[in-house]
């Protein structure tokens, strides 16, 4: 039994989750058992650091418990670069080195992993309540599994299958390959990207994530394709007004996705149609470079959020429209996570996995 840290590292919020690991030899050494012994949420901002927030979580535990906690080994994933086991957080004014938190947490044993990659790991211990499947394909076990996740940004990575029955987890930085418009409303909404942001090329980030549905919507608003209803008139001037400012009261990119899930706005409802087909497409193309028959998960709050409108099928047409190929399209099976906390899943996953091979 290993008594594991994971901790999953965000801008806004770090949550950190204590559990007992066990591989189970009987079986395989693919994925161990974990027994939840706590869990905290803390708001990042109000700490200098990492170490910290680790100690005072620690110090909760050990009065929860009644017992002192020995970890064994730590893993965080961090909404950030990770460079020799050492990152500089995007949004947060932290720097954190491993050695330095084995040091000063005495962790015999600290790994740091991009979010994402984070993610990676987790989709391996979803359990079926933690997704939704929008296409049950031909799954094959010794296949690729591709991970795509928009939200602040767009994430992308693959999983490849390893001897025992691991994978290991590739990162990537598909997010920035060029956005590919599928229409003509999608070339003249790339048009108007470039000139908005006096850009020469569009990067498919800036159209899926939770920036683009903003960008999608000033768009769509421009070309007075639909009404705006008076509500979203003034949500959208107050977000205007907070543009520069440290402390914001509207979250536009929300706001547009739930006028759209609850029917009240016409504008939001086609900003929504047009970000699930660019999403759909680009989780195509991802698919086609690596052939997925191990299963494309999509992840990210943007996915879980809006299930409803996945569900209505603009999204997988996207996906299947690659003319020649759509037959390879339709055998590939497609999930959408559904539990927040799978990045907090998979660091807990990925220290089990090198504390193992530490002992073996």
């Amino acid at each position: 039994m290993t008594t594991i840290l994971a901790g999953d590292i965000g801008g806004t919020k770090t949550i950190l989750r204590l559990v007992e690991s066990e591989y189970l030899v009987a079986t395989s050494p693919a994925l161990p058992s974990q027994t939840l012994l706590a869990e905290q949420t803390f708001p990042s901002q109000e700490y200098a650091d990492l170490v910290p927030i680790v100690r005072q979580f620690l110090t909760t535990a050990t009065q929860t418990l009644g017992q002192p906690v020995s970890i064994e080994t730590a893993c965080f994933g961090l909404a950030g670069p990770v460079v020799n086991n050492s990152s500089e957080l995007t949004n947060l004014d932290w720097f954190l080195e491993a050695n330095r938190l084995e040091r000063d947490l005495a962790i015999p044993q600290v790994n740091l992993i991009n979010d994402f990659a984070a993610i990676g790991y987790g989709v391996l211990g979803l359990s079926s309540q933690d997704i939704y499947t929008l296409q049950t394909g031909e799954p094959n076990h010794q296949a690729p599994i591709a991970v795509i996740g928009a939200g602040t940004g767009l994430g992308e990575g693959f999983l490849i299958p390893q001897a025992g029955g691991r994978y290991q987890v590739f990162p990537t930085e598909g997010g920035h390959t060029d956005f590919a418009p599928q229409s003509a409303q999608a070339c003249r909404l790339l048009d108007y990207l470039k000139e908005k942001n006096d850009l020469e090329r569009v990067s498919v980030e800036r159209v899926v994530s939770g920036m683009g549905i903003v960008s999608i919507y000033q768009f769509l608003r421009s070309q007075d394709v639909a009404e705006e209803s008076p509500a979203l008139t003034e949500r959208y001037q107050i977000w205007q007004q907070e543009i520069g400012r440290s402390h914001k009261t509207i979250d536009l990119a929300a706001e547009i996705s739930q006028a759209a899930l609850a029917g009240t706005d016409m504008l939001c409802k086609k900003t929504m149609k047009v970000f699930i087909e660019a999403y759909g497409a680009e989780a195509g193309n991802l698919a086609l470079k690596l052939l997925p028959y191990g299963g494309l998960y999509i992840a990210g709050g943007i996915a879980a959020k809006n299930l409803t409108l996945l569900q209505q099928g603009n999204f997988m047409q996207s996906f299947q429209a690659k003319g020649r190929m759509r037959d390879l399209m339709v055998q590939i099976p497609v999930h959408v996570v559904l539990n927040p906390k799978v990045g907090l899943l998979g660091a807990g996953l990925y220290a089990a996995q090198t504390a193992f091979d530490r002992k073996n």
